[in-house]
Formats: C-alpha cells, structure tokens, sequence
C-alpha cells in the first residue's frame, strides 16, 4: 500500500504538471514513480535531470539498464526490477541478459566486471578497494566510464530508496526480487 500518494497529472501544480507531461509525452504513460516524486516538483526535476545526463554519458541504454537491474536486486526494488525488466526488453535485453543482470553477471567480460563493481558498490556503500577499481579499469573501462557507473548506481539508489520510502505501486508487469537480497547489502 503506498505511503506517499501518486499525483493525479491532471491534479498537479504547474510545475509538476509540466514535468509529467513531458515524461507522458517521452514514455507514452507517466509511471507512479515519478507520479509520487511529484509531491515535490523539485525532486521530480532532480529525477528527470540527472537520468537525462546520464542518457549523454558513454554507457549504452543496454548496460544503464542491466546497471539498473543488478543495483535494483541488490536492493530488493519490486518496483524498480518490474520497470527495468520491461525497460530493458525495450532497449533490446534479453530474459536471459535480464535475469543476469539481477545476479551481476555477463557473458561478456566487460559487462560482468561493471555490473560486479556496481554490485560492490551498493554493498560497500561506495568504500570500494583499489582492486576493485583496477578490477573493472582491467577489464577495459575508462576512468570516465567509472564515473559513469558510480552516477548510474547512484541514481538507482535514489529510485529503490524512493519506492521504499513511498511504497510506490508497482505499474510494470510484476517482477519479484530473489528471495534473499543479491549482495550484503
């Protein structure tokens, strides 16, 4: 049951008003996530900025999204693994790609050792080691990639919290977390 109430669009101010309508118009629905952020139009613009950066970063749609997952499981985010199962489909992952991102793995080195260090982030709360570092720097990520992981765990960060927070309702086809949490989080 939510915590914190989903704006009507209809209902909204005028500012929160106009950051729905752009996200209707982007998304063609305005999910609860950001219905409920629009108790605060301010939080609702700090959402859609720093995930509109993060769209110009050097990180692919596809890995955000498995970077999203793998975070999301470690967080047991009903709501987040629900939209970013389905937000992954769309940006071309497969179920099998879905389900391990949750688990933080690829078959792809690359992608593994970011999708590892994302985990260890969330686990570690950010204090990461110089192995972990020079763990996914090895397996050929920039220093401005690295930077882009830690913002993209971070957002994500923001969004499972949220939805904690707020119990939002989840409005994605339904996708439950692992039983247990995915890292020691």
């Amino acid at each position: 049951m939510p915590r914190l109430n989903a704006i009507d669009p209809t209902q909204a101010d005028a500012k929160a008003k106009t950051l729905l309508d752009g996200v209707q118009k982007k998304l063609g629905m305005t999910p609860n996530l950001m219905r409920t952020m629009a108790n605060s139009p301010a939080v609702l613009e700090a959402y859609l900025g720093f995930g509109n950066s993060l769209g110009k970063s050097s990180l692919s749609p596809k890995l955000r999204e498995q970077l999203a997952l793998t975070v999301g499981e470690s967080n047991r985010c009903q709501y987040c693994l629900s939209a970013h199962t389905a937000l992954g489909k769309m940006a071309g992952l497969s179920e099998e790609e879905i389900a391990d991102s949750r688990r933080g793995e690829s078959p792809d080195r690359k992608t593994e050792a970011v999708l590892q260090f994302a985990r260890t982030i969330v686990a570690e709360r950010g204090w990461v080691s110089d192995e972990d570092v020079a763990s996914v720097r090895n397996a050929g990520a920039s220093d401005a990639e690295i930077a882009e992981i830690v913002a993209v765990v971070a957002l994500n960060i923001f969004t499972n919290y949220f939805n904690h927070v707020a119990g939002t309702d989840v409005d994605f086809p339904e996708v439950a977390p692992a039983k247990t949490a995915a890292c020691a989080c």
